[in-house]
């Protein structure tokens, strides 16, 4: 099986699909971006000894934001 993420552009398309998976040739699954940023998550905690501080969230934000304010 492969997977292919595509970008709907025109209605009519979305019918097409629809029409392919009716047929049992494709399946069509909806992926919400809160699951790739759950998976993210995971994959960073788990490399981590520890959970950054609120203190040290704080001072990323700031940095980062001071930053791109400077530009």
């Amino acid at each position: 099986m492969e997977t292919i993420r595509i970008d709907i552009l025109n209605p009519k398309a979305k019918a097409l699909l629809k029409d392919l998976a009716n047929l049992d040739l494709i399946r069509i699954r909806r992926e919400t971006s809160e699951n790739d940023f759950s998976e993210l998550l995971k994959k960073f905690r788990s490399k981590s000894d520890q959970a950054p501080s609120l203190e040290e969230i704080t001072k990323e934000v700031e940095a980062v934001r001071k930053a791109r304010y400077e530009k």
